[in-house]
């Protein structure tokens, strides 16, 4: 049987003395020397598994302190549902207010972006047609929980109200009742769940450890004729979000 590796041995001792009550939340452990001492293994193994209890939201680093026993706080539940698009206003927000939470957003929006390859191909257009561009951090109680970036076909919204996601009458509506001020019925959505690990500008947008475990979401919406009408990637931290998908069922 292959040998479980250092670092995830020293992980699941540190995790255990979290759990037994050794250290609580607040507490600064030992330096590293002193662990590696304990755990008997080098510094780098250490740090190695600090990182990963760091990534899933055990530990806590900072910056010219030291590494400390995080503070549990409660996940903020995403519900991945059909129904979800179907409420007045913001969907972020609806989910946000059914868990207590005040949910609120940053957006950028950049029209007539030329759609690069993986995008074009996601949206049935041909690579380099415009699109418009928006990216989103969305916060919970002013706390960053989830990223997206999405793209819509420029030629779809041209000349509309709707053009700029965040701007004008509908801002802030979601795509499915955007769309339907133009006259375009968005029948369904498409999601591929990934998991991943934050890079370094999504570390600092959301506040979390470069590295740390993320789930990705590729999203893209469908009209009744077939038409992809925007995608999107999502990024959520693990430590920070449950995902929740509702399936209806038949009898």
């Amino acid at each position: 049987m292959r040998e479980q590796p250092s670092y995830l041995r020293v992980a699941d001792v540190l995790r255990q003395r979290i759990a037994d009550r050794e250290w609580v939340p607040g507490d600064r452990l030992p330096s590293r020397g002193q662990l590696a001492k304990e755990c008997g293994a080098s510094e780098a193994v250490v740090r190695t598994a600090q990182e990963l209890l760091i990534s899933q939201g055990v530990l806590e680093g900072r910056a010219g302190s030291g590494t400390y026993v995080a503070e549990p706080r409660r996940k903020v539940r995403m519900i991945r549902s059909q129904h979800r698009e179907r409420r007045d206003g913001s969907p972020f927000q609806a989910d946000m207010a059914e868990i207590g939470k005040v949910g609120t957003w940053e957006s950028r929006s950049d029209a007539m972006l030329p759609a690069p390859p993986n995008i074009a191909a996601r949206l049935g257009i041909s690579e380099g047609d415009y699109c418009v561009r928006t990216t989103y951090e969305f916060l919970a109680d002013g706390r960053p929980v989830q990223l997206s970036t999405s793209w819509e076909p420029y030629s779809i919204t041209s000349g509309s109200l709707v053009v700029l996601p965040e701007a004008g009458p509908h801002a802030g509506q979601g795509v499915v009742r955007r769309m339907a001020e133009i006259g375009i019925t968005v029948t369904r959505a498409v999601e591929m769940p990934e998991a991943g690990q934050a890079d370094a500008e999504e570390a600092t947008l959301l506040g979390i450890q470069r590295g740390a475990l993320v789930t990705r979401i590729q999203r893209t919406y469908y009209s009744d004729d077939g038409r992809a009408v925007e995608t999107a990637d999502i990024v959520l931290p693990a430590a920070l979000c449950e995902i929740v998908y509702e399936v209806p069922a038949s009898p």
